[in-house]
């Protein structure tokens, strides 16, 4: 079983930083990508950002230039550092996992519990 544990949320200032932290446990034989999803209340889940096994980023363009989405592959963790904060960006925010099982010999998808950011203006 694989489980994503993410922190890093809490209250922040407009114009302020957070770093968020998702660490992926269980039976992971390799990670293909890593990243991160948000979701306001009475909203759609948003994708924000990717990265590869190769290191490759994406990002989505409403945080283009102020988030930078990192990984540590042998660690299984994935980072998002999040700067110059906007009112908008509040949310919860969801970190994903497209894995290969060794349990199952299978590729898999998991996803973090999610981690409250709320920003003020």
């Amino acid at each position: 079983q694989v489980q994503l544990v993410e922190s890093g949320g809490g209250l922040m200032q407009a114009g302020g930083s957070l770093r968020l932290s998702c660490a992926a446990t269980g039976t992971i034989k390799a990670t293909n990508t890593m990243g991160w999803y948000r979701q306001d209340p009475g909203k759609e889940r948003e994708w924000v950002a990717t990265v590869t096994d190769t290191g490759d980023t994406r990002y989505a363009d409403s945080v283009k230039g102020r988030f930078t989405i990192s990984s540590a592959n042998a660690k299984n963790t994935v980072y998002l550092q999040m700067a110059n904060l906007k009112p908008e960006d509040a949310a919860v925010y969801y970190c994903y996992s497209h894995f290969f099982s060794s349990a199952v010999d299978a590729w898999r998808h998991c996803w973090g519990q999610g981690t409250q950011v709320t920003v003020s203006s």
